[in-house]
């Protein structure tokens, strides 16, 4: 049994998408569970997190309601608000609101490359601690610094780090490794190999992305990592059951105990524990 712990849904008819450009062309239609549900046949995925892709709280309402094979939900709020912890209670009080297990922010598109280091974002983060949710964190090098100042001035939140922090692999960013280095020396933070795929470019087949998905796991151990196909964007470079092998035969010299963790027990411990505590 597999959790893919990072997909996406959405309908650019209902609401814009702003880093939908023409790059990104052959995904910016419509993506719901009916498609979702036709990827991952056959591929022993049977639950799945879904993940915010733009800044609007209506589309977080719009996952809420998505029934399986999604299980969680990573949505977003305005972390900045002054009222963030009523905003977070009234996302949860939303039809299919127990299902809302974290929050992720676009950080690698706000123009400060230390938004998250601002004391209002660390005190959002505080009131998702509390209530419980998981804070994903996507960034860049750009972002690196400010993302470990957040981490360290809210250590009894929960950190996800979405794409394995998004290495330039076409160019082999040499400092990388230091970069997960310095995220996995943070026992509040987890590793997830998702989004590589694309990550590595045109030519990824060419690239070695094998190798990243591998040290991701050495460094954060099996317990700490967790996989997400970051379907449907993954489809810009290979289908969604390439990946899922591709990423299986990468970590193929784990114990099958090892596999388990990273394609099942750390996403159910990370954004399903209350799940598993009620069975």
């Amino acid at each position: 049994m597999i959790i893919d712990a990072h997909h996406h849904l959405w309908d650019p008819a209902d609401r814009p998408y702003p880093w939908m450009d023409d790059s990104v062309a052959p995904i910016r239609r419509r993506f719901d569970v009916d498609d979702l549900r036709a990827a991952t046949q056959d591929t022993g995925v049977t639950r799945t997190i879904v993940v915010q892709a733009v800044h609007d709280p209506d589309e977080t309402a719009w996952l809420l309601e998505q029934p399986g094979p999604v299980a969680g939900v990573v949505g977003w709020v305005d972390l900045t608000a002054a009222d963030v912890v009523d905003r977070i209670a009234a996302v949860r009080a939303r039809p299919g609101g127990e299902r809302l297990v974290g929050i992720r922010h676009l950080v690698q598109d706000e123009p400060d490359p230390y938004w998250l280091a601002r004391p209002d974002v660390a005190r959002g983060v505080r009131a998702l601690a509390d209530a419980g949710l998981v804070f994903d964190v996507l960034v860049r090098a750009r972002e690196h610094a400010a993302a470990l100042a957040l981490i360290d001035a809210v250590p009894g939140a929960s950190f996800v780090l979405d794409h394995a922090g998004k290495p330039s692999i076409d160019s082999g960013d040499p400092a990388w490794r230091g970069r997960m280095a310095d995220f996995a020396a943070r026992p509040n933070v987890v590793g997830k190999v998702s989004g590589l795929f694309t990550e590595a470019g045109q030519d990824w087949q060419d690239r070695p992305v094998a190798r990243y998905i591998r040290e991701v796991v050495e460094q954060f151990g099996p317990e700490r990592s967790l996989f997400g196909s970051d379907w449907p964007v993954s489809t810009l470079a290979t289908g969604y059951a390439d990946v899922v092998q591709r990423t299986t035969a990468a970590l193929a010299d784990l114990t099958a105990d090892e596999r388990d963790a990273v394609f099942r027990r750390t996403a159910e411990r990370i954004y399903l524990v209350r799940e598993v505590e009620q069975t």
